[in-house]
């Protein structure tokens, strides 16, 4: 959709959501919060490094660019996910991540 110069702004059926902004290790690893189809979702990226990250509930990690190589706590196995793949976390549990370079993700939480 293009803006036209002039043009009334296009409203909005309902109010805003609210977003929320997190930051992890320093800085590193930033998400942005929301609801998404009724759940909780956030988005985010992480610059190049090594992180781990304890889950409350299950996740759905989609890769929207750039790879990251993912392990599971308790496994010795980093598989690597590239854009357009995802993986799955079990709730009350922790996995590891790598990151050669930024990388976006979309989390939801199931």
């Amino acid at each position: 959709m293009a803006a036209v110069a002039g043009a009334p702004l296009p409203t909005m059926a309902a109010p805003m959501a609210a977003i929320s902004h997190s930051s992890y290790f320093e800085g590193a690893v930033q998400s942005l919060g929301f609801d998404r189809n009724g759940r909780k979702a956030t988005v985010g990226v992480i610059v190049p490094g090594e992180y781990r990250f304890g889950t409350d509930s299950p996740e759905r990690m989609a890769i929207i660019s750039g790879q990251l190589y993912v392990r599971m706590e308790g496994s010795d196995a980093w598989e690597l996910y590239a854009a357009g793949s995802n993986f799955e976390v079990k709730g009350k549990s922790a996995f590891f991540v790598k990151a050669a370079a930024p990388c976006a993700y979309l989390c939801e939480y199931l």
